[in-house]
């Protein structure tokens, strides 16, 4: 397992940044891997389950883990065939108003190396104002 960190700080307000990942219909709108979200909710909540769609359509189950909302903070395990990858995000006031915000990713190297620099560019659209 290897587990990485990254981190993208912008001029977004923090509670903009958290309500742009609480709400999943919003992912597609940040995320430019993300084509689409297939829920049963409308925000994220412990235990929910789901498929997230990337690029050619392709579904990946996932399961939310945790969700702090005071936090702003929250956990989910995307299953990638036989495969898993744990991802935790958080939510922090940035410098001048902004936002930072980080993603740890867990999971087998190959999976995480190669998923890092999408989730680089997508935590950098993430927090733009």
């Amino acid at each position: 397992m290897t587990t990485l960190t990254v981190h993208a700080t912008g001029t977004a307000a923090p509670a903009e940044v958290w309500e742009r990942y609480a709400v999943p219909a919003r992912w597609p709108g940040w995320s430019p891997q993300i084509t689409g979200v297939e829920l049963p909710v409308d925000r994220l909540a412990p235990g929910v389950t789901g498929r997230v769609r990337g690029p050619l359509g392709v579904a990946v189950p996932f399961t939310v883990e945790q969700v702090d909302e005071a936090a702003r903070r929250w956990s989910w395990r995307v299953a990638v065939g036989p495969l898993h990858v744990r991802l935790l995000h958080w939510v922090a006031e940035g410098p001048d108003g902004g936002t930072t915000t980080g993603l740890r990713l867990t999971g087998p190297a190959p999976l995480v190396l190669a998923y890092a620099p999408a989730a680089r560019l997508a935590l950098a659209r993430l927090v733009r104002g």
